[in-house]
């Protein structure tokens, strides 16, 4: 099993959460963690997934980032293990 942190930043509007879940869904990816919250007008979330080893993450990043375009949020993903060691920075 592989992990990753999904980052998710833009104008508020219905259906985000919705559009990026559908999206992890679809290619079997299960959230483990999830956190939200509305600054201002900007909605913001960063889930915690966890991909199986067979599945393609780079297929993943990339329909997650179309999903991202289409709702005109930014999103981001990085495999846990990198964003891990990122923080201790």
């Amino acid at each position: 099993m592989i992990k990753a942190v999904v980052t998710v930043v833009g104008q508020d509007q219905t259906g985000i959460v919705a559009g990026i879940a559908t999206t992890l869904a679809k290619h079997g990816v299960n959230i483990l963690d999830m956190s939200q919250t509305i600054m201002s007008e900007t909605f913001t979330m960063s889930m915690l997934v966890a991909l199986d080893a067979a599945d393609s993450f780079d297929d993943i990043y990339a329909a997650v980032k179309e999903e991202g375009a289409r709702l005109g949020v930014t999103v981001h993903v990085q495999r846990q293990e990198i964003f891990d060691t990122m923080a201790h920075i």
